[in-house]
């Protein structure tokens, strides 16, 4: 489905994310108080504008409520992110994502209006320690503090043997989501399905 996003803060993080949300086919109004970062992103955002975010009556302007999606990415200036989050939820936006850069930042965004936060520096590396520090995962995803989503090669055990002949539920307290070939990856699983060499396993557990 095709939202409207308002995007706000266009560093290094903002315009990944302007990229992937223009590769997903939504609408984005990008807006960042500086006037080269605003042009680096003209190619692929529906439109920009430079202007300071913790502006009220330019937020104001916008209209925020018509907005599916806002995301503060503004990274180098807390006060700056704060001040923007707080002022989009007093202006009735749905749905509020900030970026976090510490710890206590991330606390401070959510008592303010953010309905949520990412935290790209901690996310990620809680996933380079997981995906390295281990030999056999390929790919790592967390869903709670309980359950994740791991990817894994196939061990050498498992070839040529069925899902159901495995009982990997029952052995290992892992569900088996889909099995990759070659990087295409199929969900349609069943107790009759053979693991092949090569194979690569997204599981939760």
């Amino acid at each position: 489905m095709k939202k409207t996003v308002l995007l706000i803060g266009l560093g290094r993080f903002g315009r990944h994310v302007a990229k992937k949300l223009h590769e997903l086919d939504h609408e984005i109004l990008a807006v960042d108080k500086d006037e080269e970062f605003v042009n680096m992103t003209l190619s692929y955002v529906t439109n920009a504008l430079v202007a300071d975010s913790t502006d009220e009556h330019f937020l104001e302007s916008l209209g925020i409520r018509n907005f599916d999606l806002c995301i503060v990415a503004i990274g180098d200036d807390f006060q700056s992110s704060l001040e923007t989050t707080s002022l989009l939820k007093e202006l009735g936006a749905k749905y509020v994502v900030s970026r976090a850069s510490r710890g206590i930042h991330e606390k401070f965004l959510l008592r303010n209006g953010a309905d949520e936060v990412v935290y790209p520096e901690k996310q990620l590396a809680q996933w380079t320690a997981i995906r390295f520090g281990y030999d056999h995962i390929l790919d790592y995803f967390q869903l709670s503090d309980r359950y994740a989503v791991y990817e894994l090669p196939m061990p050498a055990a498992w070839i040529d043997k069925s899902v159901g002949e495995l009982q990997v539920r029952q052995h290992y307290n892992v569900n088996i989501l889909g099995i990759k070939k070659q990087g295409n990856l199929t969900v349609e699983i069943t107790p009759q399905t053979k693991l092949q060499r090569g194979d690569t396993v997204p599981g939760c557990r």
